[in-house]
């Protein structure tokens, strides 16, 4: 597969498009009917963004759009790869000034959050399976570059929220995923499709801000053996 770089199409404030989530309100809207199955504290939550003690969380991702919305240049940034202007949590960094801007823009939404806003993990996901992928294909001639690639793409066109799963239950913390009792300890791949797919089995705990994503990137607590 041909790797693109994400900075062989860089367009200015004007020339960018627009994606399909702008606005905070927008952001909101999204989340609703979406019929999740959510339990807290034994009751069925019909609809979480409604929910007071889940709406602060769900208001602290929701802050993320208003600052792209109020300060544009920290908040947001023109993709050099799919020419959307996106949300900085999903711009994949292409220069050292792209990174001191991630930090700046992290440091003010928690000065106007005073909590998590949950898209850290997911930023630094797309951007580490961004380079990881390219490396793979390079070394084995795989496709897994251009695949991420289209996915990549589809969640700047949307201007999608991120999140991360990584930390597994682990069970006997003395002991190797293979070497549970119960193997759905560790998520894990149960089975593999026709076509590349897969059925997975097991969990991710600890997962913040799983309710406020629209997707969620997977990713192994450990060393996988």
């Amino acid at each position: 597969s041909k790797a693109v770089s994400p900075s062989a199409k860089v367009g200015s404030r004007a020339e960018a498009n627009e994606p399909r989530i702008r606005t905070a309100e927008e952001y909101l809207a999204s989340l609703r009917g979406r019929r999740l199955r959510v339990y807290l504290q034994g009751q069925l939550v019909e609809e979480p963004v409604d929910h007071p003690i889940i709406w602060p969380s769900v208001n602290a991702v929701a802050e993320t759009y208003r600052l792209s919305e109020q300060q544009p240049e920290l908040g947001s940034a023109v993709s050099g790869f799919s020419g959307f202007r996106t949300s900085r949590f999903l711009h994949i960094a292409e220069s050292a000034e792209d990174l001191v801007r991630q930090s700046e823009m992290q440091r003010e939404l928690g000065r106007r959050t005073g909590t998590c806003f949950q898209r850290c993990v997911g930023m630094d996901a797309l951007n580490s399976v961004w380079s990881t992928t390219y490396d793979i294909d390079a070394r084995h001639g795989t496709s897994y570059h251009s695949r991420f690639q289209r996915f990549v793409r589809e969640m700047q066109e949307g201007n999608y929220v991120i999140g991360g799963a990584m930390t597994d239950p682990k069970g006997d913390r003395s002991k190797g995923p293979s070497d549970q009792e119960d193997p759905d300890l560790f998520l894990r791949i149960a089975s593999r499709r026709p076509g590349g797919g897969l059925v997975l089995r097991g969990a991710k705990v600890h997962q913040t801000g799983t309710l406020n994503a629209h997707w969620i990137v997977v990713m192994p607590g450990g060393k996988m053996e």
